[in-house]
């Protein structure tokens, strides 16, 4: 098969689970020299010892808080020394607390906006800094269907995620004219995450009455295409908005939700 990102130079934040990992070893099969970057550095080095062994390029693992602006920064500088240049920023990292207004710890509320919206920010403004000179370059968060509409009880989320595509939005604007694309990505529920099988499940089970498996299927029932968001349905996008084919393709947020968001 022909590798459609071949030779080029990605990070991935958030890179050493789930998701993470699933979109930093795609785009190894697509050709990229991957940077992983977590918080959880053993985990972020597993992932780069798999994209070298399995895909046969290579892969740099750096423990990375995206709320930390000069730990993205270094990352960003490292990733440049090591390889040469840098193509392509997934905006990856987040988390989610989730409760209702009055009873949320404020503090878990900010920290949502921290990871999720300042993380964001974070990186695109290192990706900037490095992909301007080279007029050149792609940033894409990875956002979610909460930023096309508010979500029960999910407030810090929704808002982080609302903002998220403000920002895309207008870094596009920004930096369009030094040839740097900007976009998100809006997954639907990734019913088989880590997230939720080790924690969404059993909460609302608990909260509703409910089995796991009529959970799953409560939610499964509200997507017209019948099924949860999958890691293979978010690389598939990512890598056309990373790849030439999406050269022009700015500012957009896009849908993966089967149909569940149409906006």
């Amino acid at each position: 098969m022909t590798q459609r990102l071949q030779g080029r130079i990605a990070i991935v934040t958030g890179g050493a689970q789930g998701l993470g990992d699933a979109l930093s070893n795609r785009l190894a099969k697509e050709g990229c020299n991957v940077t992983v970057g977590d918080i959880q550095l053993e985990k972020a080095r597993q992932v780069a010892a798999q994209i070298e062994a399995q895909h046969g390029t290579k892969a740099l693992a750096i423990r990375t808080d995206v709320t930390d602006l000069s730990q993205v920064a270094a990352m960003v500088d490292q990733t440049v020394a090591q390889f040469g240049r840098l193509d392509i920023v997934v905006a990856n990292a987040g988390i989610l607390h989730s409760g209702e207004i009055t009873e949320l710890d404020p503090a878990l509320w900010k920290n949502v906006i921290e990871v999720d919206l300042i993380g964001y920010y974070h990186c695109a403004r290192e990706a900037a800094r490095v992909m301007i000179p080279q007029k050149s370059g792609v940033i894409i968060q990875i956002n979610s269907k909460s930023g096309k509409r508010g979500s029960f009880r999910n407030s810090a989320y929704a808002a982080a995620k609302f903002g998220g595509i403000g920002l895309t939005q207008s870094l596009a604007l920004e930096l369009a004219p030094h040839g740097i694309r900007v976009n998100a990505i809006c997954p639907g529920n990734l019913l088989d995450s880590p997230l939720w099988r080790d924690s969404l499940y059993e909460q609302y089970a608990k909260r509703w009455g409910l089995s796991v498996e009529e959970v799953r299927r409560r939610y499964e029932e509200q997507v017209p295409m019948g099924r949860g968001c999958t890691y293979e349905d978010v690389a598939n996008v990512l890598v056309f908005l990373a790849s030439d084919e999406a050269s022009y393709m700015t500012g957009q947020a896009i849908n993966v939700t089967g149909g569940q968001e149409m906006r």
